[in-house]
């Protein structure tokens, strides 16, 4: 719902939010995509947006306090694990299909865009330090999951698959054919990784509310330290565009970037240096991190990035450059390794136990019962986008003009028929009416 004029606008109120945060549940990997799980999806989703509004006004955090207080911060990562495990072992059978040919791939759609909505929802509650602590166990299975998805970034780079921007550019929601599903799948997974970035600095910004497995499992299982390094190193959130442009991936969307700019860091870019600073300056990490030859070889390389620039945005580094100078004259130190009784990760595993050898009678039973959808279906599905995607209240969110849909420059124009697209001209419309026009119809449909 939308306030009044002078008021910030909602989309959901505290009660709403409540109900919502309670009807939250986990679902076995054979439901995902059933009418009920999608309707977990809008609640997810509007329960996202109103707690990115309450962050970004400073106002009441109701929807975090809910999470907390009914105990769903786990159902969360659960969701957001099984859903993983789904991308990776029931998907691809679903589209590889023979046959498959659905008159639309709006609910496949949705169902891929959960995980955005799922993480995007961690990463505005983890930032505060209560929500690290009401995760529990299932700490482990976060941070399981996001160094998976960081691995990937850097796995990807090196194989020039998530920088082509070719292979990333933006095709919209309107998901009209199998093969623009995969493109859309990949720029999800990709900005999904990126969240998973910012989710891990949070936790590590709390790094003294975590349990020992978890810190242990941080610094010696994953090496935290030494992937992040490898991010520094090859940033998978720049790129050039065709037109040699330099582009960032800021908010969710790749930016061009002038050249003056370049060394102004991101969220993101921030964000693992400040990931690198708690990791290697907090007492406890040090005493744990089992460092040798090699991790500091890498370690090191850090050094021809903490130039005067960076410093000057980040002034805490200056501890950071200190560390690393008197860790390039010493020996590795020594560490104590204690005996300790270590947890691990047990949602994705037990969801494994589960399905095995189950994934294609899965497949088989949800494209046949939740992914071919008629006529009647879509229309519903597109009415439920439209009432969830509250368009009023997401441009509070907006704290600078609209982007064409087309070029990316500032927009002042919108798609008369849906609402939901900005161009800067006619021309850019006309341009990318192709990839607009499937979702714009049935958004002007369910209106």
């Amino acid at each position: 719902m939308a306030a009044g004029e002078g008021e910030l606008k909602t989309v959901l109120l505290a009660p709403e939010a409540e109900l919502y945060v309670q009807e939250l549940k986990t679902f076995p990997v054979k439901h995902i995509g059933s009418p009920k799980w999608m309707s977990q999806h809008e609640f997810v989703e509007k329960l996202n947006m109103q707690a990115v509004l309450c962050a970004s006004s400073h106002t009441d955090e109701f929807v975090k306090d809910f999470l907390i207080t009914l105990e769903k911060i786990p159902v969360l990562i659960h969701e957001l694990i099984a859903l993983e495990l789904w991308k990776a072992k029931v998907f691809p059978k679903i589209i590889a299909a023979e046959g498959f040919n659905p008159q639309s791939t709006l609910p496949l759609y949705f169902t891929l865009f959960h995980e955005a909505s799922l993480i995007g929802l961690l990463d505005t509650v983890l930032y505060h330090k209560d929500s690290c602590e009401a995760a529990e166990d299932n700490i482990l299975d976060l941070l399981d999951y996001c160094h998976r998805k960081i691995t990937h970034l850097i796995a990807s780079q090196e194989t020039g698959i998530v920088n082509d921007e070719e292979k990333t550019g933006t095709k919209g929601c309107d998901a009209c054919s199998l093969e623009d599903l995969k493109a859309q799948e990949n720029e999800i997974t990709f900005a999904a990784a990126v969240k998973a970035v910012s989710i891990f600095s949070y936790i590590t910004d709390h790094i003294k509310s975590i349990s020992l497995s978890a810190l242990t499992r941080i610094l010696n299982t994953y090496d935290m330290p030494v992937v992040l390094t490898n991010l520094v190193e090859s940033p998978p959130w720049v790129r050039r565009n065709k037109n040699g442009q330099l582009e960032k991936f800021i908010d969710s969307k790749w930016r061009i970037v002038n050249e003056s700019d370049r060394m102004q860091l991101s969220k993101t870019e921030g964000q693992v240096w400040l990931a690198l600073f708690h990791l290697l300056m907090n007492e406890d990490c040090q005493q744990k991190y089992e460092i040798n030859d090699y991790k500091k070889s890498q370690i090191l390389k850090l050094r021809g990035y903490l130039n005067e620039i960076l410093l000057d945005q980040i002034p805490s580094l200056v501890d950071l450059q200190r560390y690393l100078e008197h860790l390039a004259i010493m020996e590795p130190p020594a560490t104590k390794r204690d005996i300790i009784l270590e947890q691990v990760p047990e949602v994705r595993d037990n969801l494994i136990k589960q399905n095995t050898g189950q994934w294609l009678k899965i497949a088989d039973y949800q494209r046949k019962n939740y992914f071919t959808p008629s006529d009647s279906d879509v229309r519903k599905q597109a009415q439920a986008w439209a009432a969830t995607y509250n368009l009023d209240a997401l441009e509070e969110l907006i704290s600078e003009p609209p982007k064409c849909a087309n070029c990316g420059k500032p927009a002042t124009k919108r798609c008369s028929r849906c609402q939901n697209e900005w161009y800067c001209k006619r021309e850019c419309q006309v341009k990318n009416w192709s990839k607009h026009k499937g979702i714009c119809n049935l958004l002007a449909q369910s209106s």
